[in-house]
C-alpha cells in the first residue's frame, strides 16, 4: 500500500486515480460476450449446452440442466447444522431489514381527477450466483431476499457447478428463501439464456448478482431486453480514521477488503501519519496467516492507497468524490462525521462495527455501487424488484375546466394532434 502526504506534489494525481477509477469497459471482450449472446438466443439449448462443456467441463443434455429436488435435499445431509443455522439467522435478519422498505399503492381524487400509482412486483427474476472458484450463499439471500419481500411471484437461479460440483449452500440458501428453479449453469451463456429465454430455461424481467468480468459485461449489453440490477466492478473500502483508531481492528478491516480478489480497491484516509504507519506494519504481520495472502498482496500493491490528511473535513470531501462501495468511520465521533459524508453505498460507523457485519448479518444488501457510482446509485432493494404504473382518471367536468390548459401548450409545442385530443372532446360534450 503506497502511502501518499497531503503536501507532496503526487498526492493529486493519486487521488485523482482513485476518483477516477471506474473501468468502461474492453471492446474485445465485449466482441467475444456479445458473439455468445447471439449464439445462445439463436441456438437456445444447445448453446448453452455447448458453452458450459466448454467453460465447466460439464456435458449436460437440457433434461440435465436444471437442479432436482432430489439435490437440494441431499445437501442438506452434507452441511453443518450450525451453518444451517447461522444462513437462517442471517435471511431473518436481511428480511427484517427489507420489509422496511416496502411500498403500497396509493390512488386520490379531487374535483373530478382520480390519480394514483400502482405498485407491482416483476413477474419473473434471474439470480445469478458466482459458483467456480468460490460460492456465496449470502449473495443468493442478498439477491432472492428483497425479491421475495416484494412479491415477485417467480425466481429462477443460475450458477455454474464446474464438472458438476455444486456448494451444498448455495442450494440450502436458495431452499431457504425460495428460489423455484435452479440450473446449473453460469457465464455469459447463463444470462444470455435468463434473457432470451429458452426450451429449458424461461425468460425473465430482471437479471441481478455479481459475477467475472465476462458475466459483467453480458449483463450490460443485455440490458434493455431485461433490466439489470447494476454493473459490479471490483469490491472497494474506503476506511476514514483519526489518531485514536486501534491500528489492529484498521488493518483487518483492510486485509478483508482485499482478499476479495486481485482487482480490489482498498483506500485509507487519516489524520495521522503515523497511525499509517503502524497500520502498514500491522498489516504485514497479520497477512503472514491469511490464507489468502496473495490475493490480498497483489490488490495492496495495485490499488491499495494511504492518504495522510489536514482534518476530517477533507477526509469527508475525499471521500464523497470518492464515493467508495463501503466507508468505515474509525473516528472517536463517527456520527458527527456521518453528517458530511453523502456518498458511499454502505456506512460502518465505530470501531465494533467490521464491515463484513454488511457482508452477511446486518441485515442491509451487501449488492452495492461500486467504481464511484455511489454519487448516484443505491444498494440493491425492494425497489429494485417492484415496477410502478401511473394511473389518471378524468370527469367531462374536470376535462373541461383544465383541458385549455392543456391545449395551450401542445399549440406551443405544434403538437395540433395533442390539442385536438382535448377540443373534439370538448366540443362533443358542449
Amino acid at each position: 500500500m503506497k502511502t501518499f502526504h497531503f503536501e507532496e506534489r503526487r498526492f493529486q494525481s493519486a487521488y485523482k486515480k482513485a476518483v477516477n477509477r471506474l473501468s468502461l469497459g474492453d471492446a474485445h471482450l465485449d466482441t467475444i460476450v456479445q458473439n455468445i449472446l447471439k449464439d445462445v438466443q439463436k441456438r437456445g439449448d444447445r448453446a448453452v449446452i455447448e458453452y458450459t462443456e466448454q467453460f465447466d467441463r460439464l456435458k449436460l443434455k437440457p433434461s440435465e440442466l436444471r437442479v432436482t429436488k432430489a439435490e437440494i435435499q441431499a445437501a442438506y445431509a452434507d452441511a453443518d447444522e450450525d451453518v444451517m443455522d447461522s444462513l437462517k439467522f442471517a435471511a431473518d435478519r436481511i428480511t427484517a431489514f427489507h420489509e422496511k422498505q416496502k411500498q403500497d399503492s396509493w390512488f386520490t381524487r379531487e374535483k373530478g381527477v382520480y390519480l394514483g400509482q400502482r405498485v407491482q412486483p416483476l413477474a419473473c427474476v434471474g439470480l445469478y450466483v458466482p459458483g467456480g472458484k468460490a460460492a456465496y450463499p449470502s449473495s443468493v439471500l442478498m439477491n432472492a431476499i428483497p425479491a421475495k419481500v416484494a412479491g415477485v411471484p417467480k425466481l429462477v437461479m443460475v450458477s455454474p457447478m464446474p464438472e458438476g460440483q455444486c456448494n451444498p449452500y448455495i442450494l440450502i440458501a436458495a431452499d431457504l428463501v425460495g428460489v423455484h428453479e435452479i440450473y446449473r449453469v453460469g457465464g455469459v451463456q447463463a444470462v444470455a439464456a435468463l434473457s432470451y429465454g429458452t426450451k429449458t430455461v424461461p425468460k425473465v424481467d430482471k437479471v441481478v448478482g455479481p459475477g467475472n468480468k465476462y458475466v459483467a459485461a453480458a449483463k450490460r449489453l443485455v440490458y434493455g431486453q431485461v433490466d439489470i440490477d447494476m454493473i459490479a466492478g471490483p469490491s472497494e473500502l474506503l476506511i476514514i480514521a483519526d489518531e485514536k483508531a486501534n491500528p489492529a481492528y484498521l488493518a483487518s478491516d483492510l486485509i478483508s477488503q482485499a482478499e476479495h480478489d486481485e482487482e480490489a480497491v482498498v483506500i485509507f484516509l487519516s489524520t495521522s501519519a503515523g497511525l499509517v504507519e503502524t497500520v502498514k506494519e500491522e498489516m504485514a504481520m497479520q497477512l503472514k496467516v491469511l490464507p489468502r495472502k496473495k490475493i490480498a498482496q497483489t490488490a495492496l500493491k495495485k490499488y491499495g492507497m494511504a492518504f495522510v490528511v489536514p482534518d476530517l473535513k477533507t477526509a469527508a470531501e475525499m471521500s464523497n468524490a470518492i464515493a467508495p462501495e463501503h466507508l468505515s468511520v474509525f473516528t472517536e465521533k463517527p456520527f458527527q462525521l456521518l453528517k458530511k459524508l453523502t456518498n458511499a453505498g454502505s456506512i460502518f460507523l465505530g470501531e465494533d462495527t467490521p464491515q463484513s457485519l454488511g457482508d452477511y448479518i446486518a441485515g442491509p444488501n451487501h449488492v452495492l455501487p461500486t467504481g464511484g457510482t455511489a454519487r448516484f446509485f443505491s444498494p440493491l432493494s425492494v425497489d429494485d424488484y417492484v415496477k410502478k404504473s401511473s394511473v389518471i382518471s378524468y370527469s367531462k367536468t374536470a376535462l373541461k375546466r383544465d383541458g385549455a390548459h392543456l391545449m395551450r401548450i401542445a399549440e406551443v409545442e405544434r403538437l395540433t394532434a395533442h390539442a385536438n385530443m382535448v377540443s373534439i372532446r370538448l366540443e362533443n360534450n358542449a
